[in-house]
């Protein structure tokens, strides 16, 4: 069999595999195992990059040992930097390679040259394939193009096990705001359930629900979550000064929150560690009533399908505003009934 023939096999093998009900943890498992089997190599693992701690984590792996896994890790941002630059890393000589750390680790191990490529979801790297072996090696174009189709595959692995999982937390969250405005009338339990259940579902770091007061012209805080009581009395919120596109029905993101300009707050904002921000207006009917604002420590891109869900979840917190001031008024046509009828009954 030609080198060329076994690499397609392989690769079909694994195209494959996304066709039948395997889990993530199985295909991981497949591409690595087809990585050694392939490439003639000692071992290979999938390492995802940790962006809050900086390392890499393993997500899959077979032919290393417990210890060398659980050595010092390796620090994630520069080699995923020269990686996404170069295409791929080669070291030759992985125990002496300045690139890389560890080195006796390596050496106990009986890792000799290692090849890396990135793994991408969405066009961004987001971790390392790496192929070890046990005597010095160089590859050729053709094998370093294999492991990196292989990788493109890993990536294609995580994004859908992260969408299953989305998924789910997401119709957790729905069934969650469903059952809690289904159960009570209480608006300001029920935005809380919305906002918390909102920064733990997405991983965000606050939330906030503020609906506009056409009075004052400001943005009453109605509620929130994990935000410091100096932030959150910071001052009035205008409505017109503050993200206003929101209010005009647009759900706006702030990728940079040092950059931009259209927040009222922005040096209060930056002291309470916030990177990013997406406002999605808050609708009843077709009024703009207020705005749910989420923030995050982290300078990101919010994709589509979370700001669609997003979005949603304003809509169901429209609803239960809706529903509770609906109750107050009927509530209050019935004491007012009731004022009535003691009136009427005095007369006889």
């Amino acid at each position: 069999m030609t080198k060329k023939h076994a690499y397609f096999k392989i690769f079909c093998n694994v195209s494959k595999a996304f066709g039948t009900s395997m889990s993530e943890e199985a295909l991981l498992a497949l591409i690595v195992q087809s990585a050694v089997d392939t490439m003639s190599g000692k071992a290979a693992c999938i390492f995802l990059a940790d962006e809050d701690k900086n390392v890499f984590v393993p997500k899959a792996q077979t032919g290393l040992s417990d210890s060398y896994l659980h050595a010092a890790p390796m620090k994630a941002k520069r080699l995923v930097k020269e990686i996404s630059k170069g295409g791929y890393l080669h070291f030759r000589d992985a125990t002496t390679d300045p690139r890389l750390e560890n080195h006796a680790a390596k050496k106990a191990e009986g890792i000799a040259s290692i090849l890396a490529v990135p793994v991408r979801v969405r066009d961004k790297a987001i971790g390392v394939l790496s192929l070890y072996t046990g005597e010095p090696r160089d590859f050729d174009p053709e094998e370093i193009e294999l492991l990196d189709a292989l990788a493109d595959q890993g990536g294609v692995a995580i994004e859908n096990g992260r969408l299953l999982e989305r998924i789910r937390e997401n119709s957790m969250l729905f069934l969650e705001m469903a059952t809690s405005i289904n159960s009570s009338l209480d608006i300001k339990e029920v935005l809380h359930h919305m906002t918390a259940g909102t920064c733990e579902a997405f991983n965000i770091k606050g939330a906030t629900i503020r609906l506009r007061n056409d009075e004052t012209g400001v943005l009453d805080l109605l509620a929130s979550h994990a935000l410091s009581d100096e932030f959150l009395g910071k001052g009035p919120v205008s409505a017109e000064k503050s993200v206003a596109e929101a209010l005009k029905g647009k759900t706006v993101v702030i990728k940079n929150v040092k950059k931009d300009k259209r927040l009222q707050y922005r040096a209060e904002t930056i002291q309470e560690g916030v990177a990013s921000m997406v406002c999605i207006p808050i609708r009843l009917k077709d009024e703009v009533i207020g705005v749910l604002r989420l923030y995050s420590e982290k300078i990101e891109d919010f994709p589509q399908d979370f700001l669609i869900i997003l979005e949603a979840l304003a809509h169901l917190g429209a609803l239960a505003i809706q529903n509770a001031s609906m109750y107050l008024a009927l509530q209050e046509e019935k004491d007012t009934l009731q004022d009535d009828i003691q009136t009427h009954r005095s007369y006889f």
